[in-house]
């Protein structure tokens, strides 16, 4: 595509209203997280150690559950005859306030404040209790303490937080899909994904979009490693923090009522919605006991047809595999650049992890376009092999990170000993680096499989005809076929999905046991 057909692309009707859409939402999402994520960070970080961890789990169910099952979930409970007005009939006339740009906010802001509550915890917590304590000494109340200190010391790690989070809004495609589409609400990936797969095709629009939304998400990236580089060095300062100084304190009823109904938000609400429409006979006849039934889950595991088991399989298939080749080709690359530390391998990693700055759209629809374009050559266009090689591309770098960090921990003193003791490079990467970074080749595999389980732009735009996996099942069922067994679906998707987290955090709390008593 050349600059004037680019220009032509960009200034078609209605593309100045999506990205005006699509810049506000990120805002206002970015805005209500923030507004979320501070008080909750706060009062977790005045739990226990044992409090905060359990905490931290609890708060990433929301996290780790897909944002179009979320707002699946907030749909079938807020629209009108929804579990909401059947629960309590006088809040029937909430739909009507739900079904807006605010309902869209709200949903979008409750998936992602987790994120942004990790990283302000973690702050928080890295501040030593003597500030609060000498600012309190000079007479300074509670209020002052967090406007004139907190604040400021966490403002570099709020502005990376806060950009992700801009930059997730802009990319994220399922909620905009599912709940954004209801309201006549189009962003940047629901305008590029119907501009690539509904007739009458149009792939220049759609990468005249694509190219926009990069730039914008390539500056926040940009403009987030610039804030982030701005900390505060602690350093020289006692490490005494306000848990370890005090263990016994308890977060005040205040916080955890907050904290209760900000769970009952984000995650009981549309969990509940999901498992209850999954045992509905008739959607029509609501929660009473005579209208469920266990026949939606026999339809879903032994049906004749059985277009579930089928999505099932491809799903757990395709991400197992990619997950495998992922890993392998991450642990290459990482042990590659950990060894040779030179420009080119610089220049490899960047490349490498450009996935992790594209919005996954992008990325789908230009590999969509190159196979198409060479699909006489390589047939791989309109196979499951096209979408195992995006689900490759696009989470490849969960797979660098995660082995890089723990192949950056590796004492040069074992490589050192283990050649003056005659070991060749094979036996050093089989007897020493895969032992020791196994754990976290490991827990990259879990976290590769998890998201290429629920990954839904991909498969949307490049899954083969009458080929369909977990999440295009999900979303199929939910706009025109069988709700209830869609929802059998998402509860499938959510209970495999909190169990991998599960396992991974059992995994990472066993590798800090280890380390605790590693001299």
């Amino acid at each position: 595509m050349d600059i004037r057909e680019a220009i032509k692309a960009w200034s078609i009707p209605g593309n100045d209203i999506t990205i005006f859409h699509s810049l506000l939402l990120g805002i206002l999402v970015t805005l209500v997280s923030s507004i979320i994520a501070w008080p909750a960070a706060y009062f977790i970080s005045r739990a226990t150690p044992a409090v905060q961890r359990w905490l931290d789990i609890i708060f990433l169910i929301p996290f780790m559950t897909p944002p179009y099952i979320a707002a699946m979930g907030w749909i079938l409970f807020m629209q009108k005859r929804g579990l909401l007005e059947q629960i309590m009939p006088s809040a029937a006339t909430a739909a009507v306030h739900f079904f807006s740009l605010e309902g869209l906010v709200l949903v979008m802001s409750l998936h992602g404040f987790p994120f942004l509550v990790t990283i302000l915890k973690n702050a928080m917590l890295e501040i030593p209790v003597s500030m609060e304590e000498s600012a309190a000494v000079f007479g300074a109340s509670l209020k002052e303490r967090i406007i004139k200190i907190l604040f400021p010391l966490l403002t570099p790690s709020f502005a990376a937080g806060a950009f992700l989070i801009f930059v997730r809004t802009l990319s994220e495609y399922g909620t905009p899909a599912t709940l954004g589409q209801r309201i006549g609400f189009s962003v940047f990936t629901t305008s590029i994904h119907d501009m690539a797969t509904l007739a009458p095709i149009q792939f220049g629009s759609a990468s005249a979009l694509s190219i926009i939304l990069t730039i914008i998400c390539l500056g926040a990236w940009y403009l987030q490693r610039v804030s982030s580089g701005k900390g505060y060095d602690f350093s020289g300062r006692t490490k005494r923090t306000i848990v370890q100084y005090d263990k016994q304190r308890v977060i005040p009823i205040v916080g955890k009522l907050f904290l209760l109904f900000l769970f009952f938000c984000s995650a009981i609400i549309p969990w509940f919605t999901v498992f209850s429409v999954s045992f509905m006979k008739l959607l029509g006849k609501g929660l009473a006991l005579s209208n469920m039934s266990f026949i939606h889950y026999k339809d879903f595991f032994f049906s004749h047809s059985n277009k579930a088991m089928d999505a099932m399989v491809n799903s757990l298939c395709l991400s197992f595999i990619a997950a495998c080749i992922a890993v392998l080709f991450g642990t290459m690359i990482a042990i590659y650049i950990w060894h040779k530390n030179s420009k080119t391998a610089q220049l490899i990693e960047g490349i490498s992890l450009l996935p992790a700055m594209i919005p996954g759209i992008v990325l789908s629809l230009g590999i969509m376009i190159f196979w198409d374009k060479i699909s006489l050559i390589i047939p791989l266009y309109n196979t499951k092999g096209i979408l195992l090689l995006a689900y490759i591309c696009l989470f490849l770098p969960f797979a660098i990170q995660y082995t890089k960090a723990a192949l950056f921990q590796i004492s040069p003193s074992l490589i050192s000993a283990a050649r003056v003791c005659g070991a060749d490079s094979i036996s050093i990467l089989l007897r020493i680096i895969i032992p020791l970074i196994s754990r976290e080749m490991f827990a990259s595999w879990m976290m590769i499989f998890i998201v290429s389980l629920r990954e839904l732009v991909a498969p949307s735009l490049m899954a083969p005809t009458n080929t369909q996996v977990i999440s295009t099942f999900i979303m199929n069922e939910f706009e025109q076929g069988d709700v209830s067994l869609g929802m059998c679906m998402a509860v499938f998707c959510m209970i495999l999905t909190l169990i991998i987290f599960l396992c991974m955090n059992i995994f990472t709390d066993k590798k800090h046991r280890q380390q605790k008593y590693h001299i």
